[in-house]
């Protein structure tokens, strides 16, 4: 498998374990103290950890930490838009195509040759 290919999936898949870690908390632990939320969240977020690191040394091979970066925000934000509008109940708005057409002009920038 092409080490690009395996860090898209990799990243996607730490980015679904960040996104609840992040933000999941504030649907299925809003009625229990910060704290324990928080514990929780951390627990959640060691997978994303566990994740990420292998996928960010793969990406290295062939891309910069920048590319990684950014591939990295592009991944979030398309994980993250359905996460607040099916989990979270948010309303979807213009601002996160507005959002994704920033992300391509920098997606743009950083693997431009």
């Amino acid at each position: 498998m092409n080490s690009v290919f395996k860090t898209i999936v990799l990243l996607t898949i730490s980015n679904m374990f960040m996104t609840y870690a992040w933000y999941g908390h504030l649907k299925s632990f809003k009625d229990t103290r910060w704290w324990i939320a928080a514990l929780a969240s951390w627990g959640v977020a060691l997978f994303e950890y566990l994740i990420q690191v292998p996928a960010n040394r793969i990406g290295h091979k062939t891309l910069s930490v920048g590319q990684l970066k950014i591939l990295q925000e592009v991944i979030s934000l398309s994980v993250f838009v359905p996460f607040a509008v099916f989990y979270l109940r948010e309303n979807l708005s213009w601002n996160y195509l507005y959002a994704g057409f920033c992300m391509m002009g920098a997606v743009w920038f950083i693997f431009r040759a």
